[in-house]
């Protein structure tokens, strides 16, 4: 790769890891506090309805593009390792990557799935929402640090290179 689109993947990596930060950060203050206010029934069907609006065009190219950004990012370390701000590089896609990419698909999906099998009306719906929100949150708040993470190491190695 050029070193002239270096700086730009850099860049993008950057800002695509902490806009997706900036979602999951307001699922993880705000978004799941407010359907936990819900009756189990309605937060349910209201999860369930996020959980497949989710799943735009838009968003996706943020999740999971940026992922592939950041591994393009690390695939061009070897020719660059010396340099600075390569380490950052190296720690800032590998934590966008596991802490969005692949918490996503081993964790939050897999919760998704099972809480859209759920009817509400459902004896048990009660326990599975309050054990869903305490899932989910917590790996949407790994979600949310990893990814501010990344965000801040990808920065530190565009510093770190502007300095040098």
């Amino acid at each position: 790769m050029p070193n002239s689109l270096i700086l730009p993947l850099e860049f993008v990596c950057a800002l695509g890891s902490g806009l997706a930060g900036g979602v999951f950060f307001a699922f993880s203050t705000f978004v799941m506090a407010g359907l936990a206010r819900l009756a189990p029934a309605e937060g349910i069907r209201a999860m369930n309805a996020i959980s497949v609006t989710a799943v735009t065009p838009l968003f996706m190219t943020l999740l999971f593009g940026t992922a592939l950004l950041c591994l393009l990012a690390i695939a061009t370390l070897p020719w660059r390792w010396n340099e600075p701000g390569a380490v950052a590089v190296l720690l800032g896609g590998a934590v966008y990557v596991f802490g969005a990419a692949i918490v996503t698909m081993i964790w939050n999906v897999p919760l998704n799935n099972a809480l859209a099998a759920v009817t509400s009306t459902d004896p048990a719906s009660a326990a599975t929402w309050a054990g869903y929100l305490r899932d989910w949150v917590l790996w949407n708040h790994v979600r949310t640090v990893t990814c501010a993470a990344g965000s801040a190491l990808f920065i530190l190695a565009i510093w770190q290179q502007a300095r040098a």
